[in-house]
């Protein structure tokens, strides 16, 4: 995910973060900066929830007031029945950040969905198709025994990722053992990514876990009482296929349970709210540890967003 910079190459900005750390807000108000500074922003969502205009309350998706005006694209751009993947994403993106330096715009990239940032900048690996039999076996295994056979078997990725990352090992063991090549050799082999063809001005917020998980908790419960209830009925009403991302969405479990009454309304709040700290906590991590070591972290506290924007505005200077 680069950051290299030549004059010739337009800018973009990039917000991510974790979910609840103030993204979609520091994008307006970036947008709003940029207008003063006599430039127009555009934010384009790059949250893998957000993208369904089914989970309005429960994506958080920015209303009209909070987006103040400023333009936004793919929010809500997606039905339910349709799977969104990082690669359907990162075309749309694609375009929308086109048609953006087409206007002489800055397309400002927000949300909490690393993989479509990384397809995106980096690309797609042309990997083949995985064999669903070797898919199957792979994801049956414990977390040890997983390991032990990735370091049997593809000794560099197993070097490469922690003891207990067992998504990103059974995706190694499974590519080796379908494909016959270990996964770096297809991740070699990426292409599409608009990385090095523009003028990355990146920002990951970390706040503190705490502030983090007392915003998260909080808003779960608002969410309830915001619509989220008679969103999640109305899903379920579509008899869409449990499988699809929309019905496995952060909260839809958990106040369906509630809906066909497996669950209180208190557990429900309990169950989506512990979902979504940890949802959270996988998103601080894949951020405080995958992007480059020269994207600038925050704490979201005393940020000044033409601080960590500097170069940006001295662009359109």
């Amino acid at each position: 995910m680069s950051t290299r910079k030549t004059p010739d190459r337009k800018p973009v900005a990039l917000i991510a973060g974790p979910t609840a750390s103030g993204k979609s807000d520091l994008a307006v108000t970036l947008a709003e900066r940029l207008a003063d500074a006599g430039r127009r922003g555009v934010v384009i969502n790059a949250d893998s929830q957000q993208v369904y205009r089914d989970l309005r309350v429960l994506s958080a998706r920015p209303d009209e007031a909070e987006m103040r005006g400023i333009d936004h694209r793919l929010f809500g751009t997606w039905d339910g029945e349709a799977a969104c993947s990082a690669a359907d994403w990162a075309q749309a993106a694609k375009a929308e950040i086109t048609a953006a330096h087409a206007a002489q715009a800055v397309p400002i990239l927000v949300g909490g969905t690393g993989l479509y940032m990384r397809t995106l900048l980096d690309g797609i690996s042309p990997i083949p198709a995985i064999d669903p039999g070797i898919r199957e076996q792979v994801r049956a295994l414990a977390t040890e025994d997983l390991r032990a056979r990735l370091v049997a078997e593809d000794a560099e990725a197993a070097g490469r990722l922690g003891p207990r990352d067992s998504q990103r090992m059974a995706r190694a063991l499974e590519v080796i053992r379908s494909t016959g090549r270990p996964i770096a050799y297809w991740q070699a082999r990426q292409s599409g990514g608009i990385g090095a063809t523009i003028a990355l001005h990146p920002l990951v917020l970390l706040p503190e876990r705490e502030w983090l998980n007392e915003r998260c908790d909080r808003r779960f419960e608002l969410m309830l009482d915001g619509g989220a209830i008679a969103e999640v009925e109305a899903l379920l009403a579509r008899g869409l296929d449990p499988a699809l991302p929309v019905m496995r969405a952060i909260g839809v479990p958990e106040i369906a349970g509630m809906i066909q009454g497996e669950l209180s309304r208190a557990e429900a709040i309990a169950a989506g709210q512990t979902a979504t700290r940890q949802y959270a906590k996988r998103q601080y991590t894949w951020f405080r540890n995958q992007p480059p070591a020269s994207w600038p972290r925050t704490d979201n506290k005393t940020i000044a967003e033409r601080d960590f924007f500097v170069s940006l505005f001295q662009e359109g200077d």
